[in-house]
């Protein structure tokens, strides 16, 4: 009889030097989900299930390291740029395999690299380093958490500034109360109500009530300790 593990193989093809290689990930049914933070970081049952580790291919042969939001085409300077910036100094390793924590945080650091290279939408990147928050967080490693919070909110506020969310599946409120609660999480607390005002005044606009009824919890909390930090 097979015993079937959380772990499978996945083939892939590189979208840079187009090598072919297996990259780990995790079935989904034995992803068990407790719960979210307040940043939507998913809180799993296990440490060790954790497909947030396995969310990154990362290509042994070259170093390219690119997540499902990537757009596939790479124009042919951006290609050059690559293979001057990452293949010419990569020292082959694979990271196809189970992942350590310290492991998952590195591929982030890799496709974050890459991405600013190929110039992705500033969402995928924000993500990115977002997601490498969210493993900090889990490793207990408040400053690196919180510098990777910041990377991200840049990046989420010149999004929405330039881009937009079109071509992402991001919608603009999820974008806006993101970057509120990314704020907040920063102590900027005024920057932080500013967003959250922009979810609320456009909620008549949103497909998302969830998010909305999140953003106005976040604004009444505010609103609650501001006053208790007044009456001190």
């Amino acid at each position: 009889m097979t015993v079937v593990t959380p772990f499978y193989d996945k083939k892939t093809q590189c979208l840079s030097c187009k090598h072919s290689y297996s990259t780990t990930r995790i079935r989904s049914r034995f992803v068990k989900v407790a719960g979210y933070d307040s940043d939507f970081c998913p809180l799993y049952e296990s440490m060790d299930i954790n497909p947030l580790l396995y969310n990154v291919s990362v290509c042994p042969k070259c170093g390219f390291s690119y997540t499902d939001d990537f757009t596939t085409y790479i124009p042919p300077v951006l290609k050059a740029e690559l293979e001057k910036k990452i293949s010419l100094h990569w020292q082959p390793q694979d990271y196809g395999k189970q992942r350590s924590y310290e492991d998952g945080i590195n591929t982030y650091k890799l496709a974050a690299y890459c991405a600013l290279i190929k110039k992705e939408k500033k969402v995928t990147i924000a993500g990115l380093y977002l997601r490498t928050a969210w493993l900090y967080r889990k490793t207990q490693e408040k400053e690196q958490e919180r510098r990777f919070i910041n990377l991200a909110t840049h990046e989420y506020i010149d999004a929405y500034l330039t881009e937009g969310v079109s071509g992402s599946l991001m919608s603009e409120t999820k974008l806006l109360y993101i970057i509120a609660e990314l704020l907040r999480r920063q102590d900027k607390i005024e920057e932080s109500v500013v967003y959250l005002s922009k979810v609320i005044s456009n909620q008549h606009l949103s497909t998302e009530p969830k998010i909305v009824e999140m953003a106005r919890e976040s604004w009444y909390e505010i609103r609650e300790l501001s006053k208790e930090t007044k009456s001190i």
